[in-house]
Formats: C-alpha cells, structure tokens, sequence
C-alpha cells in the first residue's frame, strides 16, 4: 500500500472525526447548551394542554434545534402526561433538559401572594383569586367549611380574623386549604406570648383584637391616631357601653361607600350593628393593618368614651370625655357637612 493512499484514508478518517466530534458538540449544545433566548413565565394549570405548555416553551427557546431537542426528550420522559401544575420562570442559562424536568418534577417557582385590604369573605377570596390557581368559588368554600374552621380553631368564628396583612411566599398552585393552613401557621407565629399577653391586659382575645383593629382602622388611616381611638373603645367596653361605631352600620348595611350615616341608618337591624348592640361584632369588618392591631395591643390609656370627625376633614377627630362635650363637637362637624354640601 502506497505511501499516498495510506495519507489520504488518514485524510479521509480525520475530516470524518472532525465532522463527528462537531456533530457531537451540536448535539450536546442542543441538549445541555443555554436554550432559553427570551424569559418566559409559564402558568400551568391543573387543566391545561400539553400543547399549551409546548406553545410557550416554543417562544421561550426557539424553533430549529433546541426546539427538535425539546421534543425529543420530552418524548423520552413522556413529559406530556408527567408536567405539574404550577408556576413556571424560563431564564437565560436553562437547558431544554433542564426545563422539561423542571416541568415532570414540578420544581416551581413561587408566587408573592399579597393579602391586603378586604372588608368581606368574598372580597377576600376574589382578591386571591387573582394571584393563584384556585378560583374565588373554591376559594370562599374553603373559608366557609366548618370542619376546615374547627380544624384551625376558628369552629363559629370568622376565617377572615386568620389573614394578617403582608405578602407571602406561597405555591401558585397552592390549594384553598392549604392555604388556610398556611395562614394559620403564619397567624400562629404573630400571636406570639408577648402579644397574646398585651391581649390579656386589654381584656381581648386575639379574635377580639383583630374585631375591634378592624373598626378602629375602617374609622382612621391616621397611624398617629389610632392608639388613641382604640382605648375610647376599650373604655367603652370597660363601661359596658355600646361601641356606636359608624364603620359598623356601614357593614351591616353592605353600603361601604355611604359618605354620612344618619339617624335612620341605626337603627339598621343586624348583629353587626354596635349602635343597637353592646359588644364587639361577631367578626372583623375588614382585615385591618398591622398599624391598627398594634394600636389595640397599645392602646392609649385616657379617659376619653368619645370622637367625632373634625370639621376640617383632615381625617383626624375632637376627643370627649362627656356626652354634652361630644355633642357640641358633632355638631359642628354637622354643619360643616352641610356647609360642604351646600357648595358641592
């Protein structure tokens, strides 16, 4: 065999190597390379097709090869029957293999779920709605199951007393129950000895706390007044007198946007109603701000049984320890209501 021949097949084996050692890398590049060329968040529902999922994986990589190297491993794994519901982020330096086993084994990534302003159980359960899987129907069932209630310690009470404002870190396909669980651990770690102790002083239980913070915070935003008008209420209760919250009626009525609650609106027949009942309601009016539960916890100790808005609707209020005093500064803030209602 000549010299010549012997060169060439060597020739020939070198650009076959090399061709399978690119073939190779492309290969391994399309597999384990950085496939993700536009972040994608990726909502899969317990319902949703495989094909949506392919859909948004498809914008997130690509079409051409690593879309074909996609497919074929998930093939392989049989990803179509195995993806878990939930909520996905597709980032820059993610594999296809990395993503359709993300996909199979549900390693999600979680959600902020925001629990803010709410006066009602459907109120609530349509807000939440909006920031994970459950619908608002599932949702509100949850909150409403006795047995789930009595399992938390809340047999007759109102769930809604469970949900401290804040954002959580929590499973987009987090189920209404596990939910409530979740916020009862949360609850449990707030009311802390210290605060169930500031409670005990007060004469409340943590139920109650979250009752009257709701009132004191429906009837002020101002942070710096609020101590001030939870200890009327706490006198007031001391006394065994009826609270006469005005954010009370509004609730029991279902009207929360009536700007002046008149003498009519008292007489409103309903156990929230703290004009013809004595007491705290049954329940909270609305998930008040952390600010406002402290401000029952530290209530300012006075003598004042009552407060009226101020005629300069500044958003703060006259205090008085007499019933005469506090009907003088009602009506001036009276006629200053009508005054304004005159020039509008």
């Amino acid at each position: 065999m000549s010299k010549l021949f012997i060169g060439r097949r060597l020739g020939v084996l070198l650009v076959a190597g090399g061709f399978l050692a690119v073939a190779l890398a492309i290969t391994y590049n399309a597999f384990y390379g950085n496939a993700v060329t536009r972040p994608t968040t990726l909502y899969v529902g317990s319902d949703t097709e495989y094909a949506s999922v392919r859909t948004v994986v498809g914008e997130a990589i690509g079409s051409g090869l690593r879309g074909s190297a996609f497919d074929l491993y998930a093939r392989r794994i049989n990803l179509a029957t195995r993806v878990k519901a939930g909520y996905y982020r597709l980032e820059r330096g993610q594999s296809v293999i990395r993503i359709a086993r993300m996909l199979a084994l549900g390693e999600q990534s979680p959600v902020h779920l925001v629990v803010g302003e709410a006066r009602t159980l459907p109120q609530l359960a349509g807000k939440l709605s909006r920031q994970i899987e459950a619908d608002s129907a599932s949702l509100l069932k949850a909150l409403n199951n006795k047995a789930l209630r009595k399992e938390v310690g809340y047999i007759r009470d109102s769930l809604i007393a469970l949900f401290l404002p804040n954002t959580y870190q929590v499973w987009w396909s987090i189920t209404p129950e596990a939910l409530v669980r979740r916020m009862k651990r949360e609850s449990d770690t707030f009311w802390n000895s210290e605060r169930r102790e500031q409670a005990r002083k007060a004469g409340l239980t943590p139920y109650e706390v979250m009752t009257l913070a709701s009132i004191v915070y429906e009837e002020t935003k101002q942070v710096g007044e609020m101590p001030k008008i939870a200890g009327v209420y706490v006198n007031r209760l001391r006394k065994g007198m009826a609270l006469q919250a005005c954010p009370t009626v509004k609730y029991a009525m279902g009207d929360f946007g009536l700007k002046r609650v008149l003498h009519k609106h008292l007489k409103y027949r309903s156990p929230f109603n703290t004009y013809i009942n004595r007491g705290l309601p049954p329940a909270p009016i609305c998930i008040p701000s952390l600010a406002a539960i402290d401000a029952v916890l530290n209530y300012e100790r006075s003598s004042y049984l009552y407060f009226c808005a101020k005629p300069t609707f500044d958003g703060t209020h006259n205090f008085a320890r007499t019933l005469s005093e506090h009907n003088r500064n009602a009506a001036e803030y009276a006629k200053a209501l009508n005054r304004a209602s005159k020039n509008n």
